[in-house]
């Protein structure tokens, strides 16, 4: 018997070596596999695939816009996943983040809230000479002092623009609500505020409107809802946004980009946020929030079941539909006059395919619109670099300045009554006529 178990190994023996040495190849093989399709590296750089109608403004960007037209660079190693750009930006926001000061400014509302933003003076002169005013607008549950947005701001004061940016209603940790709501996901309120003010303040600025993720409904949305919104704006421009938060739900449900999982998270700290303010909500006698609702929001796994639980009662909607449909700012897009860029990038996991054909649609149609889409970037990304480490910029901090700074000379160079700063319907109207019949 022994004799031949030693036959057999004997038999055997020569091959094992060779065979684990094997199943270590297909085991290596596989995990460079894994890695090579999680991190997309494969994928090569391009420029953003541009969608616009040809127009002189958009000869003149494309002239003058070089970052519309040449690739956009990701770090080598892990930039090109759509999942690691959105998950640096959620976790660190951006890489050496500056400290800009400002002065924080609050605006009491007609129904009692409290908005605030905080205001940054531009640190050198425009090169148009003129005085600009970024009124910026952020993402969901954001405010000035996050990572994304300090790093946005330095850069843009150092191009000579002013900053207002928009502290949500209820996102800042140590402000209290003084009205039963919070920000929404299209109300306008805080922001038509802060807009006021700085035309108020500053009767001479010209304004650009920016809006992050759903800071870019909120902004688009107000320029849409009444066309006096669009005086002496500039232009707009808005980056990874879904346009439609009605065809949005559907997505957020959906597993594949691990949406769902990403849901999980948003409703997770959007939960936070709002049992925060918790006793403010039960207590003010004109709140809509009772004790069953929180009972659902502890419950929600979702940003839908949170929206149907609490959102959409701050302003009274019978339904999420309805609550959706008239706060999303796809029914206003196609009002905005105003030299308009949409941002997105194809590997966004939050942003579903099929809700970049509105975009794409818009720009077809419209010619002060131009929609970008660039390849990689994620939600909010951009990261730029070599092989690992990002640069503190990111390629969406400085498309956005040199698009504004294009547009700015573009408007210097338009005939007195066709700037934003001196768009009075009458006047140039007026002007108009004047031209017509001479």
């Amino acid at each position: 018997m022994t004799t031949l178990e030693d036959a057999d190994m004997n038999t055997f023996g020569p091959e094992l070596p060779a065979m684990f040495d094997g199943m270590k190849l297909a085991a290596v093989a596989t995990v460079l596999y894994i890695i090579v399709r999680c991190l997309n590296l494969k994928s090569t750089a391009s420029p953003p695939d541009v969608t616009c109608q040809e127009t002189p403004l958009s000869r003149y960007l494309f002239k003058t816009c070089p970052m519309l037209t040449k690739e956009y660079i990701p770090p080598l190693l892990w930039g090109k996943s759509g999942h690691l750009q959105t998950a640096l930006y959620g976790k660190m926001g951006r890489i050496n983040t500056p400290k800009p000061c400002g002065v924080r400014k609050f605006l009491p509302m007609q129904d009692g809230a409290t908005a605030s933003f905080d205001l940054f003076e531009a640190r050198a002169e425009h090169s148009t000479g003129d005085d600009i005013t970024m009124v910026i607008c952020p993402g969901i549950g954001n405010h000035s002092e996050k990572n994304y947005i300090r790093t946005f701001v330095d850069y843009s004061q150092r191009q000579g623009y002013r900053c207002a940016v928009l502290n949500h209603l209820g996102a800042l940790p140590d402000m209290e609500l003084t009205s039963p709501r919070m920000f929404t996901y299209g109300c306008t309120w805080e922001y038509a505020a802060m807009v006021g003010y700085i035309k108020k303040a500053f009767p001479q600025t010209l304004l650009v409107v920016v809006g992050f993720s759903l800071g870019g409904n909120i902004v688009c949305k107000f320029l849409g809802e009444n066309r006096s919104n669009q005086d002496r704006v500039a232009c707009c421009i808005t980056v990874c946004q879904g346009y439609s938060a009605l065809r949005a739900q559907e997505t957020f449900l959906q597993w594949d980009q691990c949406r769902r999982l990403y849901n999980f998270v948003l409703a997770d700290n959007m939960k936070k946020l709002i049992l925060n303010h918790r006793s403010t909500l039960l207590r003010l006698k004109s709140s809509n929030i009772g004790d069953a609702d929180l009972g659902l929001l502890y419950a929600a796994t979702s940003l839908m079941q949170i929206d149907d639980s609490i959102m959409r009662k701050f302003h009274g909607y019978s339904s999420l539909k309805e609550y959706y449909e008239k706060e999303s700012c796809v029914h206003y897009m196609h009002k905005v006059t105003v030299p308009l860029l949409l941002v997105n990038s194809s590997d966004d996991p939050l942003i579903h395919q099929s809700l970049l054909d509105i975009p794409r649609t818009l720009a077809e149609k419209m010619p002060n619109v131009i929609f970008a889409l660039t390849e990689h970037g994620g939600h909010l990304g951009f990261f730029e670099g070599a092989v690992l480490f990002p640069q503190p910029l990111t390629w969406m901090d400085k498309v956005i300045v040199e698009y504004t700074n294009a547009i700015c000379h573009w408007e210097k160079n338009l005939p007195a009554c066709q700037r934003s700063s001196n768009r009075d319907s009458n006047a140039c109207l007026q002007s108009t006529g004047e031209t017509l019949s001479g």
